[in-house]
């Protein structure tokens, strides 16, 4: 009986608990997701009734909008995004590329070109439950056939990313100008329009030079802003239907729709275009699924913005029916005169909290680009240490405040404006429901039909919404169009070249049996140290090696081609991290390592990476030799490749080394000494010296450990050799050996092709982040070696 009570109480407060942390992340959700959902009210009348409907102004056609707006606001955020969509997450990711990955984790779409079948076994790679000898049905298999189909797949995810991108533009500049725009009332300031422009301005100034803090320094501040803009929207509309028109709930029956459509007919149908605005930011509840939950997010949904929104908009609609003369700028003229300039302050707070959100979404969806390969190198900055998605690009951060005052600039007018923010909007929505659709059959194993139903619906509903807007391309509609075809002419051009390149790579590999006629010194002079050639190849050895020897004939007493390379899987758990191989006998010393980074993953600048490798591969010895003593067989040297292994780099057991801390001053020295003794010239060895004191000055501070062979186990006497040719190497010091690539086409390419890659690719590798700095390899330690590319 005590053991049901203690049991009950256990359950209580584990509940209690669960109930707190849930209310605390649906609090949290309102500054990151819902910040441009929420200041929707501020434009979409205004938007919808200043174009054709002019002239069908009456209470009808008030009542017919609202219904459309309830209506569009019931079936997409709530019906496909609360309870269908959010459950189609990628280990907690949401987003474009979370569905793509889950396809091509499920089915053979990535067109990533370095995929092994060990990416399989990562422990995030599928759900848990997940039927991995699922049969193969004849769709999959047509769209696995077909490399076209992939290749379109892959571009139409891209183009969803680029209209977030365009969305990423246009957010900033609706919300702060819609905001702003309360102070022409002639009630309050009056300000005529170009000092409305220029105040906008300044805002989105602001708010991009604070891009760099992070949104970690100012997140406490979002949460309270938008949900006192919530209530209070939700009060102010639930004070205009009781005061100016109750009758507005009738609306809520969709045969007021049909009533809409009857009176206005083409010209309500291209009213849509704007009707969107009212759903503008529900993507973001998918987007940033990776820092709440899910029932976070649906809970502060259903809890707070839903019953607010729809609040607000009957009550707005309440006071438009009765004041049709206030369409120009209906939702201040709504407020109570006491009340206006609170709500002006706080609206103003709320577009910039919303515009924030989208800007990080933006930062997010180009990080993922760059995983796929379809992005220039860019510098990404981790703004926060807990929170792994909150990062910082400052390339993409300065191009977007550029585009977002040219489009103020330029367009200056919330109507236009609001046609080229629709259409961003509603793209990104179709895209999603086609991936939906696709996920629900190959990761979800539904039926066909019921995929075939989702797409149906949802995507006729959308289509007509897509049709309406694209109506408004000559208004505005223009705007994220262009933006999203330079953005996929970036994306694509790189993306091309990147392949190209790697066939290359792939085509010129060394011959293994060259290298082993070579000999256990490679036919070359081997020097003290650890030479880590980085290479996109995952299997061979690259032309790099051969061009690098051929021109200086010594190499590094132990070579480790590094392959850093992006799995389709948002995370990679750090013990799954590192894959490790060897290349060649034993008496080689020479072994591959591939790093993997999801897309999700921060390649951070790990000043233990070196330990990390160290300790990798005398794991990876040890496990050698226990496999070929267990089995009696050499299994791991049964071929020149020999087979990989993943190995953890948590902590040293089984490595059979001990760690002990070491100051930077001590290992200079032994690094000094040790390079010295293998240099005969008396130049050389002062130059060393310098070089090392330098180096000591530079990294000071930096913690530093060292290895040492566990001398109270029983190690056998070739490992026992192998390490420590691989610690005194380590102790000689690491050099990173890269390639400096000049890519041209061949003389036989059509102009198309030539135009690609000697010009438009080789301006964007000009001028974009180099290898070695998106790969944080230390300047100081950096050999380039140059090759040219004939692809």
């Amino acid at each position: 009986m005590d053991e049901e009570v203690g049991a009950a109480g256990r359950q209580q407060v584990q509940w209690k608990s669960y109930c707190r942390t849930l209310s605390l992340l649906a609090f949290q959700s309102f500054g990151v997701v819902y910040g441009d959902l929420s200041t929707s009210p501020l434009y979409v009348y205004r938007n919808s009734l200043s174009g054709r409907l002019n002239g069908y102004l009456d209470e009808t056609t008030i009542f017919g909008l609202f219904s459309l707006v309830f209506w569009t606001f019931t079936l997409i955020p709530l019906l496909k995004y609360v309870v269908i969509v959010l459950s189609a997450d990628d280990n907690g990711e949401g987003g474009t590329f979370a569905l793509y990955s889950l396809l091509c984790r499920h089915a053979k779409f990535s067109l990533l070109p370095n995929q092994q079948a060990a990416d399989e076994e990562l422990s995030t790679y599928y759900h848990p439950g997940t039927d991995r000898a699922v049969a193969s049905s004849p769709f999959k298999r047509f769209l696995e056939k077909h490399r076209k189909l992939r290749t379109f797949l892959l571009l139409f995810v891209l183009f969803g990313a680029c209209m977030v991108i365009g969305d990423g533009v246009l957010t900033p500049t609706m919300s702060v100008l819609s905001a702003i725009s309360g102070l022409q009332d002639p009630a309050t300031s009056g300000l005529g329009d170009g000092w409305i422009v220029l105040i906008a301005c300044v805002v989105l100034v602001g708010l991009f030079a604070l891009q760099h803090r992070g949104t970690q320094r100012v997140a406490f501040l979002f949460a309270p802003i938008v949900v006192l803009w919530l209530l209070s929207i939700g009060i102010i509309g639930l004070y205009n239907i009781i005061h100016w028109n109750p009758r507005i709930f009738v609306a809520l029956s969709p045969h007021y729709i049909v009533k809409f459509f009857k009176k206005t007919g083409k010209d309500g149908w291209i009213s849509l275009g704007a009707v969107l605005l009212a759903i503008t930011g529900t993507e973001a509840m998918f987007a940033d699924l990776g820092h709440f939950s899910t029932a976070s997010i649906r809970l502060a949904f259903v809890g707070v913005v839903y019953p607010s929104l729809v609040l607000q908009y009957m009550g707005q609609a309440a006071f438009l029916s009765k004041n049709i003369l206030a369409v120009h700028n209906s939702f201040y003229l709504s407020i109570p005169s006491p009340l206006f300039w609170p709500v002006f302050v706080i609206a103003t707070l709320a577009a910039t909290v919303g515009s924030q959100a989208i800007i990080s979404a933006t930062f997010s969806i180009v990080k993922q680009c760059l995983a796929l390969g379809c992005f220039p190198r860019v510098k990404v900055v981790h703004t926060s240490r807990w929170i792994h998605g909150q990062i910082y690009i400052p390339e993409i951060n300065w191009i977007l405040m550029v585009l977002c005052l040219a489009a103020t600039l330029g367009f200056r007018d919330i109507t236009v404006i609001g046609n080229a923010y629709g259409l961003a909007c509603i793209t990104v929505m179709f895209v999603t429901t086609c991936l939906m659709s696709l996920v629900i059959i190959f990761v979800w194993q539904k039926n066909l039909l019921i995929s075939l139903l989702f797409l149906v619906f949802f995507g006729t509903l959308e289509a007509a919404y897509l049709s309406a807007a694209v109506m408004k391309v000559p208004q505005g509609g223009w705007g994220p169009i262009a933006l999203s075809a330079v953005f996929m002419c970036i994306m694509y051009v790189w993306h091309y070249g990147t392949r190209r390149k790697y066939q290359f790579d792939l085509q010129n590999k060394v011959s293994m049996k060259w290298i082993l006629n070579l000999g256990p010194s490679l036919g070359i002079m081997r020097v003290p140290g650890i030479g880590l050639i980085y290479t996109e190849l995952v299997t061979g050895v690259p032309a790099i090696f051969s061009h690098f020897v051929t021109n200086l004939p010594a190499f590094h007493q132990v070579l480790v081609f590094v392959c850093v390379k992006s799995v389709p899987v948002p995370y990679v758990p750090m013990d799954e991290r590192y894959l490790i191989g060897r290349i060649g006998p034993r008496e080689y010393r020479m072994y591959r390592c591939i790093v993997r980074y999801g897309y999700k993953d921060l390649q951070k600048d790990d000043e233990n990476f070196e330990n990390h490798l160290v300790m990798s591969i005398a794991r990876f010895i040890q496990m050698e030799a226990e496999e070929s003593a267990s089995s009696g067989t050499g299994s791991y040297e049964s071929s020149p490749e020999g087979r990989m292994a993943v190995v953890h780099t948590t902590d040293t057991t089984g490595t059979g080394l001990v760690v002990r801390d070491s100051s930077v001053e001590d290992d200079a020295a032994a690094t000094s000494l040790s390079l010295t003794r293998s240099s005969k010239s008396e130049t050389l060895r002062s130059l060393q010296s310098i070089y090392e004191l330098e180096a000591v000055g530079s990294v000071r501070r930096r913690r530093r450990v060292r290895f040492q062979i566990d001398e109270e186990e029983r190690i056998d006497p070739q490992v026992r050799d192998e390490l420590s040719d691989l610690l005194e190497a380590k102790e000689a010091g690491v050099a990173y050996i890269i390639g400096h690539s000049y890519v041209k086409a061949r003389k036989n390419s059509n102009f198309l092709k030539t135009f690609a890659i000697n010009y438009a690719y080789s301006f964007l590798r000009k001028n974009c982040r180099g290898p070695s700095v998106t790969l944080h390899i230390p300047h100081i330690s950096l050999i380039e070696v140059g090759m040219i590319y004939y692809v």
